[in-house]
C-alpha cells in the first residue's frame, strides 16, 4: 500500500521523504508564527505585518539570483547549506529583543529559504527525467499537504497548552526540521552544476515570454487564497451556513488534493498539454466562483450545499492548474538554467500571495455577488490566454535555437 501513495524508489521517493519532513514544519510555524512573535516577542500587529512584509520583499527580490547560484554550484549544495543555515536563524528567534532584531532575523531566513526553494526545484528538473517531473511535484504537493495538516495538528495541542514555553519549543521544533532536511538533502545524488555561458547570466529576465507566462501564473495563483482568506469572511458575514462550513470546506480540499494530484497531473509533462491544463483549471475555479456567488442570498441548507459544492469545483481546478503550472515551469525552462528559471516562476505566486488577500476580500466584501463574478471572468480570460502564450514560448525556444544551429 505505501508503494502505490509513494513514488517509485530513488530520487523521486528521496525528494518526498525530504519534503514530508520541511513541511511538517512548515504547517507548525505557519499556525504559530503570529501568535510568537505578538505574545512572546511583544511586538503588535503591525510590527508583525511589517516584517512579514519586508522578509516576503527579500525573498522576492533575491530569488532568481539565489536559483542562478543553484544552476552555477549545484542545486544539491545549495539546498545543502541553505537549509543548514535556517536551523540556527530560526532558532535565533529565541533570542529576538525588539522589532528592529526581529526584522534583521526574518530577513535574512528569507534570503537562505529563497535559496532553499529554488535549489528543491533545481533538483527536481535536475534527477527526474522530463516526463516525470510533473508527477514527482505532484507527489510532492500531495505529500505536503498532508504533512502540513499534521504540523497544524500539532501546533494546535501547543495552543492548548498557551504558554511561552511551549511557543519557544515550536520554534527549535521547527528549527529541527530544517536540520533535518538539510542533512536528508546528503541522500541525493548530486546534479551537476552548470558551467558559465557567454552572454548575460540572468537569461530568464530576457525571456519576454516566460515572463508573460509567470505574471498570468501568478493571477491564476490567487485562488489559492479564496479557501484560506475570502472565503471565510465571506461565510462570516454575507451568508446563512453554519460557521463549521469552512473547516469543511478546507478539510474537503485537504483531502482532495492527497487523493487527486497526482493523477490529475498526469499527461501535463508536454508544455501545450500542460496549458490546455491551466485554462481548464481556471474554468473550475471560475464554476466556483459563481456558485460561491449564489449564497449569500440562499437558506442556511441550501448556502451549506452550495459551498460544497463550490469547493469540489475549485479543487478541481486546483489542482488540474497547478499541473499545468509545473508542467509549463519546467518545460519552457532551458535544461542548463532551471535553477534560475524556477526561482523566478517562484516569483509569480509570491506576488499573487501580495495581491490576492487586500483584492479578492475587496471585491466580495464591498461588491457581494457582482464580485465573485467579477473574480470568475478574470480566472476565466487568465487562464484562455496560456495556450497563446505557451505557443510564443514555443516559437521562440525554436527561433533561438535556429539561430545557434546557424
Amino acid at each position: 500500500m505505501l508503494s502505490r501513495l509513494l513514488p517509485a524508489q530513488g530520487p523521486a521517493r528521496v525528494l518526498t521523504g525530504i519534503t514530508l519532513v520541511h513541511t511538517l514544519g512548515q504547517g507548525l510555524w505557519m499556525a504559530l508564527n503570529a501568535i510568537y512573535a505578538i505574545t512572546v516577542l511583544h511586538l503588535t500587529p503591525g510590527q508583525f505585518g511589517v516584517g512579514v512584509g519586508i522578509a516576503a520583499g527579500v525573498a522576492l527580490a533575491v530569488s532568481t539570483p539565489t536559483g542562478h547560484l543553484a544552476d552555477r554550484i549545484g542545486p544539491r549544495s545549495v539546498q545543502v547549506w541553505s537549509f543548514l543555515a535556517l536551523g540556527p536563524l530560526t532558532a535565533a528567534l529565541l533570542a529576538v529583543d525588539g522589532f528592529a532584531q526581529y526584522v534583521a532575523v526574518v530577513s535574512v531566513q528569507a534570503v537562505a529559504y529563497s535559496a532553499s526553494r529554488s535549489a528543491r526545484m533545481a533538483m527536481v528538473a535536475g534527477l527526474i527525467p522530463p516526463e516525470q517531473r510533473v508527477t514527482v511535484r505532484a507527489y510532492l504537493r500531495a505529500t505536503s499537504n498532508v504533512s502540513v495538516s499534521v504540523g497544524a495538528a500539532l501546533a494546535g495541542l501547543l495552543l492548548t497548552v498557551d504558554s511561552v514555553g511551549a511557543y519557544r519549543l515550536a520554534v527549535v521544533l521547527n528549527a529541527s526540521t530544517y536540520l533535518a532536511t538539510g542533512l536528508l538533502t546528503l541522500l541525493l545524488p548530486a546534479v551537476p552544476a552548470q558551467p558559465a555561458r557567454p552572454g548575460p547570466a540572468l537569461i530568464v529576465l530576457r525571456d519576454r515570454p516566460y515572463l508573460t507566462f509567470i505574471v498570468l501564473d501568478g493571477l491564476l495563483s490567487m485562488h489559492n487564497l479564496l479557501l484560506d482568506v475570502v472565503l471565510p469572511l465571506w461565510v462570516l458575514h454575507e451568508t446563512d451556513a453554519p460557521r463549521w462550513m469552512i473547516a469543511a470546506i478546507l478539510l474537503t480540499n485537504t483531502v482532495a488534493v492527497v487523493l487527486l494530484q497526482v493523477r490529475a497531473a498526469r499527461g501535463t509533462d508536454e508544455p501545450p498539454a500542460a496549458a490546455r491544463a491551466s485554462r481548464s483549471g481556471s474554468l473550475c475555479i471560475a464554476a466556483a466562483c459563481l456558485v460561491f456567488s449564489l449564497t449569500g442570498a440562499a437558506s442556511a441548507t441550501v448556502a451549506g450545499a452550495l459551498l460544497l459544492l463550490g469547493a469540489l469545483a475549485h479543487v478541481l481546478g486546483e489542482i488540474r492548474q497547478s499541473a499545468g503550472s509545473w508542467g509549463l515551469s519546467f518545460g519552457l525552462a532551458p535544461e542548463h538554467a532551471q535553477g534560475q528559471y524556477q526561482g523566478t516562476y517562484a516569483m509569480g505566486a509570491d506576488l499573487g500571495k501580495m495581491i490576492a488577500p487586500a483584492l479578492l476580500t475587496w471585491l466580495v466584501i464591498e461588491f457581494q455577488g457582482l464580485g465573485w463574478l467579477v473574480m470568475a471572468a478574470g480566472f476565466a480570460l487568465v487562464g484562455a490566454a496560456m495556450p497563446a502564450v505557451t505557443a510564443w514560448a514555443l516559437r521562440s525556444q525554436k527561433a533561438a535555437a535556429d539561430c545557434v544551429t546557424a
